[in-house]
């Protein structure tokens, strides 16, 4: 439980997880378990026209999964998900494995964000809806400012044109999310008796 807030009695209790974690077996399953919710929300899928990038359920699932499990927990999970990816599980968008050129990026912006939202989650970011919300916001801006450069370089685009496609398309979808997360998780901690 390296991420978490000291409470009263000794116990740390600083991120969701850290209500299930503590023995390995529980801490492997809440890694396996953030990947796995990662793979599956790839699964849900829509090409846009001209992208390359897909809009999925990943930005989703790996920000909860980051605020959720904390940053230590979160980065392990995205890792996982990207290396067995890469490895041949069929869990990135519409099921597909390999290493993907175009969207690499926006991959490895998972881990940066998984990290980033974990620690500050752990120092209360995810307690209240209003700072729930803004931590989806910064999230999503980590995953773009590692996504959009690499999609840039990868296929050739100037700025212009990979913000139109790998950035704008994307952003009502990302406040829709980050709305639904400032509901979903400060309820979790309260039913789950959390600070």
């Amino acid at each position: 439980m390296a991420d978490g807030l000291v409470m009263t009695s000794g116990q740390r209790i600083g991120v969701l997880a850290d209500a299930w974690g503590g023995s390995l077996a529980r801490e492997v399953a809440l890694v396996v378990g953030g990947a796995a919710l990662v793979g599956a929300a790839a699964q849900v899928s829509v090409t846009i026209p001209g992208s390359p990038v897909p809009v999925t359920g990943q930005t989703f699932a790996v920000l909860l999964a980051g605020t959720a499990l904390g940053s230590a927990r979160g980065v392990a999970s995205m890792l996982l998900y990207v290396v067995a990816g890469v490895l041949g599980v069929p869990w990135f968008a519409d099921g597909t494995h390999g290493w993907p050129s175009v969207t690499a990026g926006y991959l490895l912006g998972f881990v940066v964000a998984a990290a980033v939202v974990g620690r500050l989650a752990s120092a209360g970011a995810d307690r209240r809806p209003w700072r729930m919300f803004g931590l989806m916001v910064f999230g999503n801006v980590v995953i773009y400012a590692v996504g959009v450069p690499w999609l840039m370089v990868a296929v050739g685009m100037d700025v212009p044109t990979a913000l139109l496609l790998g950035l704008v398309p994307f952003l009502l979808g990302d406040l829709l999310k980050a709305l639904l997360a400032a509901g979903l998780l400060p309820g979790l901690r309260r039913l789950v008796r959390l600070p």
